[in-house]
């Protein structure tokens, strides 16, 4: 069993849940079903290519909001 660390963000009428320990997201028309979504691909991924597998492990995580010039 492995804990994973995603993010859940709003793009357009979407929801796009983002893994932080693999290079996988997803989406759906809710949060429930993008976190779903992203649980079930992580799953096959990880079932896919076991000698393959990248899962980088994810202590505490932050998620911040900064305004930028560019």
């Amino acid at each position: 069993m492995r804990n994973l660390k995603y993010v859940v963000y709003r793009e357009g009428d979407y929801f796009v849940s983002q893994c932080l320990n693999t290079d996988i997201s997803s989406f759906g028309e809710s949060i429930d079903e993008a976190v779903k979504n992203l649980k079930d691909a992580v799953e096959l991924y990880l079932r896919d290519d076991p000698e393959n597998i990248v899962f980088n492990n994810v202590g505490d995580a932050l998620i911040g909001e900064a305004v930028i010039n560019g």
